[in-house]
């Protein structure tokens, strides 16, 4: 009886962190809806055979897949929002400053592959960068030093 307690103890002090640790906001969100939207997109150009475009939206903070029809069953978002207190630092796609633009387009290709793409996220001292590298269309998560 005394075991199953303290199991028991032991538990409710662990569900408060879990809890914490599964809910997504600030920075860590905005880094996995970007990602995702990324490996959204590469996976509709691979599936649908044709070029899909990830659209990101500087000054309204949005981001976007735009076309390979639509992601049945996808496990990864599609569109989203920087959240509050999240600001987008840089955007460079193949080499050229989009950060001040309306919009910049990453393509997406039917062989797996991608323009490359560097973007910067700031929140609270915190920086994080995520890359494509054109080889693999595969978003990588790296801090800013």
């Amino acid at each position: 009886m005394i075991v199953v307690a303290i199991i028991g103890l032991i538990a409710a002090m662990g569900v408060p962190a879990l809890g914490r640790m599964l809910l997504k906001e600030g920075m860590r969100k905005a880094v996995s809806d970007i990602t995702d939207t990324c490996k959204t997109a590469r996976a509709r150009a691979i599936f649908s055979g044709h070029t899909v475009a990830m659209v990101i939206r500087p000054g309204d903070r949005s981001f976007s897949v735009d076309g390979g029809g639509s992601a049945h069953g996808s496990p990864y978002v599609s569109s989203g929002r920087l959240p509050d207190g999240v600001e987008l630092e840089a955007l460079g796609i193949n080499s050229l400053d989009f950060t001040e633009s309306e919009f910049g387009r990453v393509f997406f290709y039917s062989d797996g592959t991608s323009d490359e793409m560097t973007l910067v996220l700031r929140s609270k001292g915190d920086e994080r960068k995520i890359t494509l590298e054109y080889a693999t269309g595969y978003p990588m998560v790296s801090d800013v030093k």
